[in-house]
């Protein structure tokens, strides 16, 4: 999957969990200020994703996440394309 679908596949993720606007959300949209996602929710976005992709973000590349553009990164660096 390349970088961009991993974005889209991503806000659609996103905007279904979190009944959030998919308008307006690039990279670099902060999941904390901009998208008002909270630490509770930051949780269930791993889970779903692990259960989603059948991989695990490791906790230490999980704590630095902050955009979206970031969780593509971290998905990325999961699966070679």
């Amino acid at each position: 999957m390349s970088r961009e679908e991993l974005f889209v596949w991503v806000v659609d993720l996103l905007a279904e969990m979190f009944e959030l606007d998919k308008t307006g959300m690039t990279p670099e949209s902060n999941l904390y200020a901009d998208l008002d996602i909270d630490s509770i929710d930051a949780v269930d976005l791993a889970v779903k994703l692990k259960q989603t992709t059948g991989k695990r973000l490791q906790p230490e590349v999980f704590k630095t996440i902050r955009t979206i553009g970031d969780v593509v990164d971290a998905l990325s660096s999961l699966a070679p394309e």
